[in-house]
């Protein structure tokens, strides 16, 4: 770490001064950056103000299915800083800086997915798109492409608690902290002016929104926080689910074999919502009408794919869905339960893509086998296993459905306060005045939707115990508003449903709520729906597919309950 330079106070103040008439070249240098840094924003951080890089990026087009497209120029400004007493520690932050002309006094965070804490350029655009500065974190694990997996362990095969801690959530307010401070020193935001501060993002970004709405109730006003990775010690395990169904029924099915069952469920359920488009809306009436006879017998057949860095080659493949298929699918959509036959945790909604019964085919024995879940493996490995640098478990052998269990007894108990992230009383956040945007795809194939429809109503349960169903759920849309995204998939367009919707702009209805006043009582959607209902609601088509609304039905959130009698301690 460099030596610290402290800058005067008289020299911040004048540099800010500039800031309000200056335009992007002016404030995008590395002495007037400096001049900005937040030195004093948190007690044990140094930072390092000779590690500030500043560069001026000209016509740059950000494109994403999160924001609108936008070609625009900004300043990427770059620091690291350290927490004090913490030997080798650098962490490094990374802010984007619109021109002063466009600057709407807002500042935004952005998360990462899987086990990365950020996600680099395919976020960062959105504070710009908004009117905002942008920020990102490396988490200090080594660098902003160095993911947590890889700074989990110490060398001798012991967690890393300071990695662990910034992953879970201490990196991500400590952006948020710097940033806010930094953006009302860079653009001369005086003390009785408001600078408004979001959070966006998606999958483990949307963990680490929901991390920073828990335990810093003050620190964003508005937060989108799209299919999270909460509840870590079910959710990953979890992912191993799929795997040890496969391996207790001995039957491991082509990709193949079950694409075609994915299709004719979507198929079979798609009009259940009132309307035939393509899209499984009401996944919650599925399984009770489903055909089954459908299915199995049906005819499949996929041409050969050849091998790449990613993936091996699989041969031409044809056949009929077999009984074998058919029994492990209902298994699989039923969920994990231990040999007592008490519920464990629940899975994917039908209509969703069957990433964890994947497998792989094996050109020596000519078969399709095991493909062991990489997010599952890794979590085993090196979390309950500490095996430093694995990235993925050797074998199932022995593992069972209590095997399974087991582990997310154990997850929970140990990361409990750090990765689990379910914490249900957001009375400090509600007080506050902070909004939360929640949004799930029906057909996620990696966080079950059911996941973030258990984490609302927890919310729901212990902050309106006295209150009815209906009331509570009003109770809440004051500040926090779910919404289920009919055929959407984990954070991404669905190419099985091309129809669905996506709410692209997501991030500006909070801002219009936070700032304005106007509470989302829907989505603005795409393709074929342009209206996405708020939980509890559900969709409903009628007069042949003409009209649509969003109706209240008992059945479809009866469906969408769990009781996880396997675990003593509440599970969120």
């Amino acid at each position: 770490m460099h030596s610290t330079l402290r800058v005067p106070v008289a020299a911040l103040l004048s540099a800010a001064s500039v800031a309000a008439a200056a335009s992007l070249s002016d404030i995008c240098t590395d002495s007037y950056a400096q001049a900005a840094l937040p030195l004093d924003a948190i007690d044990g951080v140094t930072i390092d103000s000779s590690s500030v890089t500043t560069s001026l990026v000209s016509n740059f087009t950000a494109e994403s299915i999160f924001y609108p497209t936008g070609t625009f120029d900004y300043c990427n400004l770059t620091f690291a800083y350290s927490h004090n007493g913490i030997d080798g520690d650098v962490v490094h932050v990374q802010y984007w800086l619109p021109d002063p002309s466009s600057f709407k006094n807002r500042y935004v965070s952005t998360g990462g997915g899987g086990w990365a804490i950020n996600s680099g350029t395919n976020s960062i655009p959105t504070g710009i798109i908004a009117g905002g500065v942008g920020g990102m974190t490396d988490g200090g694990f080594g660098n902003f492409d160095t993911q947590f997996s890889s700074a989990a362990l110490l060398a001798n095969g012991t967690i890393n608690w300071q990695a662990t801690y910034m992953f879970g959530y201490q990196a991500h307010n400590e952006l948020a902290t710097f940033g806010k401070a930094l953006t009302r020193n860079l653009y001369n935001v005086s003390s009785d002016e408001k600078v408004y501060s979001y959070y966006q993002g998606c999958s483990e970004g949307g963990r680490e929104g929901w991390s920073q709405a828990q335990r810093f109730p003050e620190q964003f006003d508005g937060v989108v926080a799209m299919a999270p990775a909460f509840r870590w010690a079910q959710q990953q395990v979890n992912h191993l689910t799929g795997n040890v169904m496969e391996q207790t029924l001995d039957y491991y099915p082509s990709i193949c074999e079950m694409e075609k069952i994915m299709n004719l469920t979507i198929e079979s359920c798609d009009p259940l919502d009132g309307k035939s488009d393509g899209i499984v809306s009401r996944s919650d009436l599925c399984l009770k009408n489903l055909d089954w006879s459908t299915i199995e017998g049906a005819s499949y057949s996929c041409a050969a794919v050849e091998g790449s860095s990613y993936s091996s080659a699989t041969p031409a493949v044809s056949g009929t869905v077999s009984a074998e298929a058919v029994e492990l699918t209902k298994l699989y959509w039923k969920g994990l339960f231990d040999s007592e036959g008490k519920r464990v945790y629940f899975s994917y909604q039908p209509g969703a893509y069957f990433t964890d019964l994947e497998t792989q085919y094996s050109s020596t024995d000519d078969a399709w086998e095991l493909d062991i879940s990489g997010l599952g493996g890794i979590w085993v490995a090196q979390f309950i296993d500490y095996i430093k640098d694995a990235e993925n478990i050797d074998s199932l052998a022995n593992v069972t459905y209590d095997t399974l269990r087991d582990w997310m007894v154990f997850s929970q108990a140990k990361y409990d306060d750090i990765l689990q992230t379910t914490y249900p009383d957001l009375s400090a956040f509600q007080a506050a005045g902070s909004k939360v945007l929640h949004a799930h795809g029906e057909q996620d194939f990696s966080i079950p939707t059911a996941a973030s429809v258990r984490y609302w109503d927890s919310v729901r349960s212990v902050m309106f115990p006295d209150k009815s169903y209906r009331e509570g759920a009003a109770a809440v849309d004051d500040f926090y508003r779910l919404f289920l995204i009919p055929g959407v998939a984990h954070c991404e367009v669905n190419s099985y449903e091309p129809n669905a919707p996506w709410p692209q702009t997501t991030l500006q209805t909070v801002i219009d709520w936070v700032e304005d006043g106007t509470a989302p009582d829907t989505l603005q959607g795409s393709g074929d729906i342009p209206t996405i209902c708020r939980w509890p609601f559900r969709p409903l088509w009628t007069d042949n597919g003409e009209s649509f609304e969003c109706i209240y039905d008992q059945e479809s959130i009866d469906s969408f309950t769990y009781d996880l009698e396997a675990f003593q301690l509440p599970v969120y």
